[in-house]
C-alpha cells in the first residue's frame, strides 16, 4: 500500500470523484459523499487536504481522509472537511474516515499523523462527528496512546409540520426549494453557516436529494423544513418558523478524537 497527500481544491475534488465507488461500498452518509463535500469546498476558506491510501493506483483509493487545514498562530490545525461552520442534519455521525478494511485504516491513521509529525511547529488533529467503532480512530489511538477520545449523544430533529393544523406542502422540485430557501437561511445566525447551507441545499436539490416542507397561512409562512432524502432514508435538516413545527429526540452517539503536539497540547482526558 502507498499513502499520498493531496492539497488544494482542484486536487481534492479529483480525489473526491475517484472515491465515489469507495463511498458507495462503505455506505457513507450523504454528508460524507462527493456532492456534499464538493459544495463545502466551494464556500470554505480553509486549505483542503486529502490523505489517500491505495493498494493499486489504477483501481481508485482504498482509504481517504478529507481535512481542512488552518493556521493557529504559528501552529497548524487539521479538522475534518465539512465539520466547522456547516449545517449538517443532526442526530447521526455526519463524518467518515473512509477505509476499506483494518489494514487500510492503520495506513490511513499513520498518514494522518505524518501530516503533523513532519512539521517543526505545534499541530493539532481534531476529528469530530465520527461513528463509534471507527477503525481509523482506533488505529490512531494505538499509534498515539496520548490521543484524547470523547463520546457524545446527539439530538435529532423530528418533523412535526403536520401537527400545526394547516395543510403541509412537500416538494423536491428545485424551484420550490429555492423559493423557501431565503427564510431558512435567515434562521441561521452565522454568515458562514448560511453560505454553506445555501450551497449544499441547492446542489442536493439539483440531484433530487432535498425535500422542502412548508406550512403557510395565506401569503405568510408559518414553518419550513429542509429534509435530506437518500432513498427511503429521511434526515430532517434545517427548519424555521413556529416552534411546534419541530421537535428533538435522542439521536445516535458520535465520537471525536484529539491529538496534538507543542503548545496546542492540553492535558489528556481519561479514555
Amino acid at each position: 500500500m502507498q499513502t499520498r497527500v493531496v492539497t488544494g481544491r482542484e486536487g481534492v475534488v479529483r480525489e473526491l470523484r475517484a472515491a465515489a465507488p469507495l463511498m458507495a461500498a462503505l455506505r457513507a452518509p450523504i454528508t460524507a459523499r462527493a456532492p456534499w463535500l464538493t459544495a463545502v469546498l466551494n464556500v470554505r476558506a480553509a486549505r483542503p487536504v486529502a490523505v489517500v491510501v491505495e493498494r493499486d493506483g489504477r483501481s481508485g483509493p482504498d482509504g481517504l481522509a478529507l481535512l481542512a487545514a488552518r493556521r493557529r498562530g504559528a501552529g497548524l490545525e487539521l479538522t475534518l472537511l465539512g465539520g466547522r461552520g456547516v449545517v449538517v442534519p443532526p442526530g447521526r455521525p455526519a463524518a467518515r474516515l473512509l477505509a476499506r478494511d483494518d489494514d487500510v485504516a492503520g495506513q490511513l491513521a499513520a498518514g494522518l499523523l505524518a501530516l503533523g509529525e513532519a512539521r517543526r511547529t505545534p499541530w493539532l488533529l481534531s476529528l469530530t462527528g465520527l461513528p463509534m467503532g471507527d477503525p481509523t480512530s482506533r488505529a490512531l489511538g494505538a499509534l498515539r496512546p496520548d490521543a484524547a477520545f470523547a463520546t457524545a449523544r446527539s439530538s435529532r430533529l423530528v418533523d412535526r409540520l403536520d401537527s400545526l393544523g394547516g395543510p403541509v406542502t412537500r416538494s423536491r422540485d428545485p424551484r420550490d426549494v429555492e423559493r423557501w430557501l431565503p427564510a431558512l437561511l435567515a434562521a441561521q445566525p452565522d454568515p458562514r453557516a448560511r453560505r454553506a447551507l445555501r450551497a449544499t441545499a441547492r446542489l442536493h436539490a439539483a440531484i433530487d436529494q432535498v425535500e422542502v416542507g412548508v406550512v403557510t397561512e395565506g401569503d405568510s409562512l408559518r414553518a419550513a423544513l429542509l429534509t435530506l432524502v437518500d432513498g427511503a432514508d429521511r434526515l430532517p435538516w434545517a427548519g424555521c418558523g413556529e416552534p411546534g413545527a419541530l421537535a428533538s429526540e435522542m439521536g445516535a452517539p458520535t465520537t471525536s478524537l484529539r491529538v496534538a503536539d507543542g503548545w496546542l497540547s492540553r492535558p489528556v482526558a481519561p479514555r
